[in-house]
């Protein structure tokens, strides 16, 4: 559920940033493709920053190791 949900918020910002820049830039607008793109650096975001962080979070000290 938790991808299902991302894919859909990525989505909708998606669409919106690329209006604005498409706006902004004078340039094309394909709602698929910002769609497409969108999705997938959400989707990817998800795997990857609890990756990230959970490798960077510090060890806990046991009573055994100290």
């Amino acid at each position: 559920m938790k991808y299902i949900t991302v894919a859909v918020w990525s989505a909708i910002f998606g669409e919106i940033l690329g209006y604005i820049v498409s706006q902004l830039t004078n340039g094309g607008y394909s709602y698929i493709t910002v769609a497409i793109i969108a999705i997938v650096v959400g989707e990817i975001a998800v795997y990857a920053i609890p990756a990230l962080s959970g490798s960077a979070s510090p060890k806990e000290v046991t009573a055994t190791e100290s």
